[in-house]
């Protein structure tokens, strides 16, 4: 595995399934291009999905141009009830892609315990992947989750999956637990969205930059990441050739990133411990109920999360674009924003946290500061 992956959600020409004549030349020499660069460079992952609107059939029209052997393919399939549509689903993406077997395989989107269920089950999604293994069609089996960080270690626990694409870098390292749990069950560990959901950095704020220097915050984050022998790959979801140029940066500083990544953290860390306090930052998760126990459903760890990098780094930004999400996106992105609240039930399911009487107000002050009229997620968009 190369520790950069070439993700496959930006870079093609629509979200919606189309015809090949009705994908516009630029278009298909924009996917191209950013297909060959990858390789060009030493980036021969690349990773699809069938939730990913025209990419597998675009990417069909030239990986084939490549020998099969110096590629590794992966694409993704979420789970479904029925294991026969789970598999006509499969078997579409083959054939769009255009290759007679994938070496990665995903279930996508095991974000919750029905799904984890509906996948593990016998007879389920789960057990159709492993009939493609041994037919030769699939070679690694494994799963994609936005899901919380105990159910993703019970997902590990199962030890049916080769490997894990999930979240996990500096602006959120709620799921290392997860990490290390599929370290002890010797699975491949793949960071998903590093650039957009770990902080929106190829819009980085100017407080950020400067905090980050002499590496972009986007570098920062690779390393932070690939410092690690945990983490694997990162998933760079480029939209363009030239997009894996600040990631080809960053790991010609690798030598030297160990030095510099513990600079930068202790640096960005004073930072939020003189914006916001340094109990509050020693204590914050402290007592934090996962959403789905919280009266309304308020995610309240990832308001308060949202709240913190908007208020130490000026990230609004990127926090809007989280916190609008919030109740919009099922699974996906779970639990509800703080527009409704109850001051007394809010403080109630907090009442393991040393702040549990300033939340409240707190959850106030995010929606007051970041809610916008409601967000679609990416592949929802036109």
């Amino acid at each position: 595995m190369p520790v950069l992956t070439c993700g496959g959600m930006r870079y093609q020409h629509s979200w919606q399934d189309l015809p090949a004549d009705e994908i516009p030349a630029d278009g298909q020499a924009n996917l191209e291009g950013t297909i060959r660069r990858a390789v060009e460079v030493g980036i021969n992952h690349i990773e699809t999905a069938r939730g990913y609107g025209s990419s597998e059939m675009q990417l069909g029209r030239v990986l084939p141009s490549f020998p099969r052997e110096e590629l590794i393919v992966q694409t993704k399939v979420s789970p479904r009830e029925d294991p026969k549509e789970f598999l006509e689903t499969f078997e579409k993406s083959l054939a769009l892609l255009q290759l007679d077997y994938v070496d990665l395989f995903s279930l996508h989107g095991i974000n919750t315990r029905e799904l984890l269920e509906m996948s593990t089950r016998k007879g389920g999604c789960l057990d159709v992947a492993e009939q493609l293994r041994r037919e030769g069609r699939v070679r690694h089996v494994g799963f994609s989750t936005h899901g919380s960080c105990e159910l993703i270690s019970e997902a590990i626990g199962t030890d049916a999956f080769d490997y894990v694409n999930l979240h996990w870098y500096w602006v959120n390292d709620r799921n290392w637990p997860a990490v290390e749990a599929a370290t002890r069950h010797d699975m491949g560990v793949f960071i998903i969205s590093p650039n957009d959901k770990g902080g929106k950095l190829y819009e980085p704020t100017p407080k950020l930059v400067e905090l980050c220097a002499p590496l972009t915050p986007m570098e920062f984050n690779d390393l932070y990441c690939l410092l690690r022998p945990e983490v694997h790959t990162l998933s760079i979801g480029a939209a363009r050739p030239e997009d894996f140029d600040v990631h080809l940066r960053a790991l010609e500083k690798y030598a030297e990133a160990g030095t510099l990544a513990a600079q930068i953290t202790a640096r960005l860390c004073a930072e939020m411990e003189r914006k916001l306090g340094a109990a509050w930052m020693a204590r914050w998760e402290e007592g934090i109920p996962e959403w789905d126990v919280v009266p309304g459903e308020v995610n309240v760890w990832e308001i308060l999360r949202l709240l913190n990098f908007a208020k130490a780094f000026d990230m609004i930004d990127f926090a809007k674009m989280r916190y609008n999400l919030l109740g919009q996106a099922d699974h996906w992105f779970p639990g509800r924003n703080a527009a409704e609240i109850s001051d007394a039930a809010i403080e109630a399911s907090v009442a393991g946290s040393p702040f549990a009487a300033e939340i409240p107000a707190m959850l106030r002050e995010a929606h007051a500061l970041l809610f916008e009229a409601p967000k679609k997620r990416l592949s929802e968009s036109e």
